[in-house]
This record gives structure tokens, C-alpha cells and sequence, in this order.
């Protein structure tokens, strides 16, 4: 965003950026990080009306507060000192006087358990403050006052992990591990999660060999506490299949088991999901087998997270092939896997499919459950068949289903534009039965807020 600020050439005013900032005012994230870019620019200073509005902006809500009110803090002493930068030690006396005021409960603790605590108090709104920045992809900002402040208030392992964080979220792991580096010289041991967070951003920067050396580094000399979990082979193996290095796949794999650590539901998810991505639906059946040799076979878990990835997918015709397979090798769909299935043909328009799965269903013995009602009724509502609806709304009620209150309003909606009255009448009173009308009014508040 600010490389595009910066190519612009706009030439700022007081009103333009206050303008902005009451444009963005329900994008907290994105209105500090335009507020950061303008008071660097050398043709502009901003004026105590935008420190107003970006304060307002910061401070609106309940959960803006708690984020950013050190921010606020440092903005006010900058709004009523007239200064652009603001001295270490007020810096200090801020983070002490939150720290007194808002981060009290473990002061509290130790000194009701007689613990001494080593921690510095204000490092937790120290660590508060830089994740607030990171957040807003503001880390060049977070990292120049980590220098400032380190030799003043001594740096947790948290503290490295925001920053390290920070960087991997701009697609920087480069530096990312320069804060890692620095981590251990001072040494703080990394855990397996902040490593899986740099072999992760690696690979989505296509940098696939600098995560392969970080990942053998955790192979190798890794602590129990570093060491690799299921879940950092399966970003590997993903980011091997992605690059078609599909013969380290599954040399990696043969590591995974050796080493005793067994793929879980989510490791099976992020191996499938990357090959279908990739477009190696056929690698994906592959592993699949692969796994069943090694005496891991899919159940219906895992086949149900690759039918996931292709219906997300719309990729209706290996989906069909997928179900087919899990009925020839005896794996029984669940209702899970026909509500995917009736979800993704209603996606792609084709009507016919969804009920070809709901009467499969009945020859399969599967009995249907809420969430099979309100996929096939709101599927039937954007196809325009509002008789075949209604008639399953009515089943709805005769069987006594409570529906998730948001289907609900949902197809409440639906009916009253088509004036059904009487049917609005019913599906009211069954829904009465479940909720009340002060959760109506939470839902309808919500809605207004979110919207």
C-alpha cells in the first residue's frame, strides 16, 4: 500500500488525510498504517485534527481499545506536545503507566503468592505495542523501536517471536531470521511453532531450498522443543509438491514415519489440499495408496478432507471419482461427505446432482441431519424452486429440527419475498420453540454492526 502511496504523488493537506481517515474509520489497520506513511512524507506534518480523528478512530470500540490503547497514549503526547517522535523515557513511563493500569493481574498473583517475578512489568505492553504495529504490516516501524527500546527494557522470547512474526507476515523471511539468529544468541529457544511459521512463510515466498535448510536444521540439531512436528512436514511435502519435486515428497514422507511422528487429520488435510492445488489430483490418490502401504490407511476423515478441497474446488467430476472409490474400498460416506457433495452441486448450478444425492442417501441408509435440511433449502432458494423449499421447510417443522439461528433469518428473508405469509407465520413459531427474542435482537445488532 505505500509503494502505491508513494507512486501516486498526491500532494497531502491536513483535510485530505482527515478526509481519508473518516473514509476508513471502520479499517482501524489499514487507516494507521496510512496515518504512519503521511507523517513520514517531508511535505507534510500532521495537525491536531488528524491526530483527533486517527485517536477516534483507534479508541471506538471495546476491542480497538484493548489493541491499541498504547498507541492512542503515544499519539495524544504527540498531539499535545507538538512533537513527531516521542523521548525514551516518556516512552518507558507509558508503558509502565498501562502496564499499572490494564496488565495488573499477574503483578497481583506473584505478589498475593510471594513469586518474584524476573519479567520487566512493562515488557508485556512493550510486546503489546509491537504486536499492535506488526498487525498493521507496519514491522520497519516495530523493528526501529525494538533497537530504541532493547537496552532499555530486556526483550522476551515473545518479543522476538512478534517481530519474527511481523516480518513473515510481509513476505520478508529473510529478516525474519535475522531476528531469529539474534533469538538464540540471546538464549531464547525457539519453539517447533515459530520455526513452522518461517518454514511456512519460506515456501509461500518460493523460497523452497531456504526452507528445506531450516527444516534439516530442525531434522538434525533440533531440540526436543524445535523438533519437527506433523505439522511442519506437511507445509514441506505441500511446498515440494507445488515445485513437482514429488520424488523428495515421498522421500520425506519415508522420514515422517521412520521418525515415529504419525500424519494426523490435519497433516492429511495440508498434503491433499497442496497436491489439489498444485493440480496433482493423481499424486494426491497416489499418497493415499502410499499411505495405505505404510499401514496408515484413509478413513473416512481423511477421505472427507480431500472431498473438501474438491468441492471448494468445484471440481465435480473427480469429487464423483473420490465418492466412488470410498464406496469401492468399503469406506461408508458420512453425512458429512453428502453435504459437501449436495453443497458443491448447488454451487455450480446443477440442481439435478443435488437431489441425485439426496435420494443417495436414502439408498445408502444415511440418515440426514440439520445441516442436510439447510444446505438443500438454501441451495433450492438461489435456484428459484421455492415450492421444493417450502415443502422441506415443512418437513423442517414436523420433525421438530432447530436450524442455526442465522438459516433461519436467513429463510425468513427468502419467504417474505415471495409474501408467503402463513409459511413465514409457522417457521416463526417452530424457531420460538429454540430461540428468544432478546438472541433476535443480539443477531439483528450484530448484522448492523458488522455490516
Amino acid at each position: 500500500m505505500e509503494k502505491a502511496l508513494d507512486q501516486s504523488g498526491i500532494g497531502l493537506t491536513t483535510a485530505l488525510v482527515v478526509g481519508v481517515l473518516h473514509r476508513l474509520h471502520y479499517e482501524e489497520k489499514i487507516a494507521f498504517r496510512f496515518f504512519t506513511w503521511a507523517g513520514h512524507r517531508e511535505e507534510y506534518e500532521h495537525e491536531p485534527q488528524a491526530y483527533n480523528a486517527m485517536i477516534d478512530i483507534l479508541s471506538s470500540t471495546k476491542y480497538k481499545a484493548k489493541q491499541f490503547r498504547i498507541v492512542c497514549d503515544l499519539l495524544d503526547y504527540m498531539k499535545r506536545n507538538e512533537k513527531k517522535r516521542v523521548p525514551m523515557e516518556v516512552l518507558l513511563r507509558i508503558l509502565r503507566q498501562y502496564t499499572e493500569k490494564y496488565l495488573t493481574h499477574l503483578q497481583k498473583f506473584a505478589k498475593k503468592k510471594r513469586i518474584r517475578v524476573k519479567t520487566q512489568p512493562e515488557i508485556n505492553a512493550f510486546n503489546l505495542l509491537l504486536d499492535s504495529l506488526c498487525k498493521c504490516s507496519l514491522v520497519k516501524d516495530a523493528d526501529e523501536l525494538f533497537e530504541r527500546v532493547k537496552n532499555k527494557v530486556k526483550p522476551d522470547s515473545n518479543t522476538y517471536n512478534i517481530l519474527f512474526f511481523g516480518w513473515c507476515r510481509v513476505r520478508n523471511p529473510t529478516r525474519g531470521m535475522k531476528v531469529l539468529e539474534e533469538m538464540i544468541q540471546m538464549g531464547l529457544t525457539p519453539d517447533n511453532f515459530t520455526y513452522n511459521t518461517a518454514i511456512d512463510a519460506f515456501c509461500k515466498a518460493g523460497m523452497v531450498n531456504e526452507a528445506a535448510e531450516l527444516f534439516e536444521f530442525m531434522r538434525t540439531k533440533g531440540s526436543t522443543m524445535s523438533s519437527p512436528t506433523a505439522k511442519t512436514y506437511a507445509i514441506m511435502i505441500a511446498a515440494l509438491v507445488r515445485n513437482d519435486q514429488l520424488d523428495e515428497c515421498f522421500k520425506l514422507l519415508g522420514h515422517m514415519i521412520n521418525s515415529g511422528c504419525l500424519p494426523d487429520v490435519s497433516t492429511y488435510k495440508e498434503f491433499i489440499e497442496g497436491m489439489c492445488m498444485a493440480g496433482k489430483v493423481e499424486e494426491a490418490y497416489k499418497f493415499l495408496e502410499e499411505m495405505g502401504n505404510k499401514g496408515y490407511p484413509p478413513d473416512i476423515v481423511t477421505y472427507n478432507c480431500f472431498l473438501r478441497v474438491l468441492c471448494d474446488n468445484k471440481k465435480v467430476d473427480e469429487a464423483i471419482r473420490l465418492y466412488r472409490k470410498m464406496i469401492e474400498v468399503q469406506c461408508m460416506p458420512s453425512v458429512q461427505t453428502y453435504n459437501m457433495l449436495i453443497s458443491m452441486f448447488f454451487r455450480m448450478g446443477d440442481h439435478e446432482g443435488a437431489y441425485e444425492t439426496w435420494d443417495e442417501m436414502d439408498e445408502r441408509g444415511c440418515a440426514r441431519d440439520a445441516d442436510t435440511y439447510c444446505v438443500m433449502i438454501e441451495g433450492l432458494f438461489d435456484c428459484n424452486l421455492v415450492e421444493d423449499a417450502r415443502f422441506l421447510l415443512d418437513v423442517v417443522i414436523n420433525k421438530g429440527l432447530k436450524l442455526p439461528y442465522r438459516k433461519f433469518d436467513s429463510f425468513l428473508m427468502n419467504l417474505s419475498v415471495t409474501g408467503d405469509l402463513q409459511a413465514i407465520n409457522r417457521l416463526s413459531e417452530h424457531m420460538r420453540q429454540f430461540y428468544n427474542p432478546a438472541m433476535a435482537r443480539r443477531f439483528a445488532l450484530n448484522e448492523k454492526r458488522n455490516s
